[in-house]
């Protein structure tokens, strides 16, 4: 028999032609990254977010599809579903975080705006989109979690209790799914360098001191472990990936120069 070493990886291309992939978030950062990654790997690409002129320019950039969709609105989510009809793939990248305040000072308005975007809306575009991957009979559901749900940090206790969320979620779809040909993956980032902080932070000077010292992940970076996940075999699923720059160690312990 011959050793499975003396085989060379597929390439991102060998299991997508044909087959059709959403990402959420795609107005920018990693679901942005995403939609042209796997364009380039050979899907047809829908890239659905609020920020409508940013999707139309990427769209026709990859020569995708554009659809208006905020995750947090249920007529949102069923408008989509029904402009978009079956689908292979989804890549569940809206989301974000708000705030560093530790849990005594926490702001309840700011975490529930964080669970509705990471969690619930993860449940939104699921329920209204499994229907169809089913059909296709070679699925993937694939979430952007974080190292945030598994670790925890000072500050963090908002965003590490959400990205917790999102990690127990995937779980349970792995195993409400299993013996049906839906794969289902959680890709965990460290720190990647998007709108993400900024967002967060509300500041440009405090995202940029958030990087001081190191050279993070980007967007592409992520991208790229989000094709190679989906274009493996049918019978692989990769159950969660974790991927950190090398100067980060945990959510607590970074090297900086």
């Amino acid at each position: 028999m011959a050793s499975s070493s003396s085989q060379p990886f597929p390439p991102h291309t060998g299991n997508a032609p044909g087959r059709t992939a959403l990402v959420t978030g795609a107005s920018s950062g990693i679901g942005a990254a995403t939609v042209r990654a796997l364009a380039a790997a050979g899907f047809r690409t829908i890239a659905a977010a609020r920020r409508v002129d940013r999707l139309q320019a990427l769209a026709q950039e990859v020569g995708g599809q554009a659809v208006a969709l905020d995750v947090t609105d249920p007529e949102s989510v069923a408008a989509m579903a029904e402009q978009v009809g079956d689908v292979d793939v989804v890549v569940h990248s809206a989301g974000g975080a708000l705030g560093s305040d530790t849990v005594e000072h926490g702001d309840p308005e700011g975490w529930k705006t964080m669970y509705d975007t990471n969690v619930v809306g993860v449940l939104r575009v699921h329920q209204a989109l499994l229907p169809g991957m089913r059909r296709g009979g070679n699925a993937h559901v694939v979430v952007i979690g974080s190292i945030a749900g598994f670790e925890v940090y000072p500050g963090g206790g908002g965003y590490t209790a959400v990205k917790h969320g999102v990690n127990a979620l995937v779980r349970t779809l792995r195993q409400e799914l299993l013996g049906e040909p839906v794969r289902v993956t959680e890709i965990a980032p460290g720190m990647v360098e998007t709108e993400f902080s900024l967002v967060r932070l509300g500041s440009q000077e405090a995202a940029d001191k958030v990087y001081d010292g190191l050279v993070p992940l980007s967007a592409e970076d992520v991208a790229d472990v989000i094709a190679f996940a989906v274009t493996r075999p049918p019978h692989v699923d990769l159950d969660k990936i974790v991927l950190r720059p090398i100067a980060q160690a945990d959510a607590a312990h970074v090297h900086r120069a």
